[in-house]
């Protein structure tokens, strides 16, 4: 699809607004104000209250009962959701995926891994979308901006920010309503920390900058919800901010900056007059206030010309895409530092898709798939790594993000998170009533428990966790070459027996150990290993990141595993971000100076860089193309944190690498 086209003789953007609130009263204003924009359309679950509201707008706008009948009318190019909270994630994904450009009320999302799911929707879509920070495009704000960027008050060092307001409403309201993502965090304490990062990236001469440390405390009320928070953020090089927010306390609604020359004050940073326009003042050291006056102007309608401006790019320099990311990640971290948790966020809570569709395959996915011996079922070539999942809401998206692709394959393990990881992967199992589609990996006996008797013990915890019967592959977590190794055989196939696992196989295995066993089962005419999990890929590790591992990096065991056709199921495939951060002059991240700063894993990275520039793609999707593209068959395990680094890795499954190509990335040829 086009990412822009308007096909009336006007050429104006026809609008569509969603939810006619407060909010979309002032963005109906505002259209009228934009020299790009016109309302064409309202919904509300209310037909009548959409007529109501189109007609106090105007003749020959539409009026809907439905969300979904706006989203079907081809006659609007862009909707403005303006619904509560806990709405925009579904119904941003819905527009976007009808072909509309969107902008979203904010917050986007209560939590950062809705607000992936909707970018990532945007992404796919062509369409611009924007969360509705309003005030980012007011000449107020850029003003703001190019004066701390121009050093006007030296080195800037503090800014206190706040927005709140005493709020009465009635019992169920919104506002104070946990079951809608009420309080004052999410309602509009969303400003100040935009507001403090978006300075803090202009000391730096960036868009943006993120917070290394926050602290918090807040006040939750009667309902659960924070009607009164505080939080002190402080970023790289020494800059702090205080910021306020409440929906029951009013206060100074400003943004103060101190720098080392002067400070810079502005007494109306959200809400500046359209109409008579809006004073910054300059206090220079030694110097005489300077009021440095803005001209009117709506900001509401200055966010709606953005969108055919910014169409083509998708996003907005003022509001971009990362912006919103980081900006919701500090409010959820605000949250949880004063102990603030929604319902639909808990454990026990049925969190749907964030599309609110059923889970299915995307038509539009390539994952290939293999199989191994033990298991009658299609197993994703790429396996989902559970061991940096945060929450049930961020499991959820990751794991529905990676299902959608085509993925089925899940790596979990008995000591991962103290069983919190599993325990993430059942619940969302549970919610989506999907096991029988899925390939579970389940590993245990990881020393010091590594014994037959603690294999028994630990694999039924990890089945109640993961609220299952069976995995479709153990592995043993670690080796003990103390223990015979046809113990191990033994015990595991009486496990097969009992239908809790399908088949089984070793991490951080020897090749001579994992042989021995397999000659053990095949002189009892028991069932043999058929997988092995060790560390493989284009970096070579000169240290193993934990004690007891194993790898497979040697010419020797590569032959190994060509010759005998070995299923393997490395992880750390991509080197722990060591072909995505590398730098020989960053020495930050000691464990992976350790296991991988060198001469030659340098050179590689070179390679991998050289060749990720001439395909257009991630030096990250080089280094899983080197591991599918061996000659014995690989399911590399990827840890993405974030959907952005599932799709980048991804995009290591079109690259078909030549036997060459493979040999020459490692230092072969």
């Amino acid at each position: 699809m086009p990412a822009w086209k308007v096909n009336r003789m006007n050429q104006k953007t026809s609008w569509g607004i969603i939810g006619p609130g407060g909010i979309a009263h002032s963005f109906a204003a505002g259209l009228q104000a934009s020299t790009t924009g016109r309302l064409a359309a309202v919904a509300s679950r209310s037909e009548s209250k959409a007529r109501a509201f189109a007609d106090s707008f105007g003749t020959g706008i539409s009026s809907y009962g439905s969300y979904q009948e706006l989203f079907d009318d081809p006659a609007v190019d862009a909707v403005y959701i303006a619904t509560v909270h806990t709405s925009h994630v579904e119904l941003a994904i819905a527009a976007l995926d009808a072909g509309k450009h969107v902008i979203c009320e904010k917050p986007l999302s209560i939590n950062h891994a809705g607000a992936m799911a909707v970018l990532e929707a945007a992404r796919r879509s062509g369409r611009y979308f924007a969360e509705g920070y309003m005030y980012r495009f007011h000449p107020q704000t850029l003003r703001l901006a190019e004066l701390i960027a121009a050093g006007a008050i030296g080195e800037v060092a503090h800014v206190e920010s706040m927005f709140s307001f005493a709020a009465n409403p009635a019992p169920g309201h919104r506002l104070l309503n946990p079951e809608l993502a009420g309080g004052g965090i999410l309602d509009v304490g969303g400003y100040v920390v935009s507001m403090a990062r978006l300075i803090a990236g202009a000391a730096q001469g960036k868009p943006f900058a993120e917070p290394v440390s926050l602290t918090a405390k807040g006040t939750l009320g009667s309902t659960g919800v924070d009607e009164w928070a505080t939080a002190s953020l402080e970023f790289s090089g020494g800059l702090t901010a205080h910021i306020s927010t409440g929906v029951r306390l009013s206060g100074a609604n400003q943004t103060v900056v101190y720098g080392s020359h002067g400070t810079i004050t502005v007494s109306e940073p959200w809400l500046p007059n359209a109409d008579a326009g809006s004073d910054i003042v300059l206090a220079r050291v030694g110097e005489a206030a300077e009021t440095i006056h803005i001209p009117g102007a709506n900001h509401y309608g200055l966010e709606a010309d953005a969108v055919p401006q910014f169409a083509s790019l998708q996003q907005s320099p003022q509001m971009g895409w990362a912006d919103s990311l980081g900006n919701i990640k500090v409010m959820e971290q605000w949250r949880a530092a004063i102990g603030l948790q929604y319902p639909c966020e808990a454990d026990d809570a049925r969190i749907p898709t964030a599309s609110g569709r059923p889970l299915a395959r995307r038509s539009d996915a390539e994952m290939p798939y293999g199989t191994i011996d033990g298991v009658g079922k299609h197993i994703s070539r790429l396996v989902m790594g559970c061991d940096n999942q945060e929450t049930l809401g961020h499991a959820s998206v990751m794991f529905d993000d990676f299902v959608e692709r085509g993925g089925n394959a899940f790596d979990t393990a008995h000591v991962y998170g103290g069983g919190r990881q599993e325990e993430l992967v059942g619940l969302w199992m549970a919610n989506r009533g999907n096991r029988d589609d899925l390939f579970i990996i389940g590993k245990g006996a990881h020393t010091p428990h590594c014994n037959p008797e603690s294999i028994i013990r630990q694999l039924d915890e990890s089945l109640g966790r993961l609220r299952t019967d069976h995995v479709d592959l153990y592995m043993m977590h670690r080796d003990n070459p103390q223990i015979p190794v046809g113990e191990f055989v033994e015990v595991l196939n009486t496990l097969v027996d009992q239908g809790k696992i399908r088949t089984f196989g070793g991490s951080n295995w020897t090749t001579a150990r994992y042989e021995e066993a397999n000659d053990y089962a095949s002189d009892n005419n028991l069932q043999g290993f058929a997988a092995l999990s060790n560390h493989f890929g284009l970096a070579h590790a000169l240290e193993l990141p934990w004690a007891g591992c194993e790898h497979l990096t040697n010419p020797a065991d590569q032959s190994w595993l060509q010759e005998t056709g070995t299923a393997v199921f490395p992880w750390s495939s991509q080197a722990r971000g060591f072909f995505a951060r590398a730098d020989w002059d960053d020495t930050s991240d000691a464990d992976l100076v350790r296991c991988y700063y060198s001469n030659e894993n340098f050179e590689r990275l070179a390679r991998a860089r050289k060749l990720a520039d001439e395909l257009g793609v991630a030096p990250t999707a080089i280094a899983l193309a080197y591991v599918l593209a061996q000659p014995f068959p690989t399911f590399p395990l990827i840890g993405p944190r974030t959907v952005e680094e599932t799709r980048t890795s991804m995009r290591g499954l079109n690259i078909k690498l030549s036997v060459e190509q493979v040999a020459w990335l490692d230092l072969r040829g």
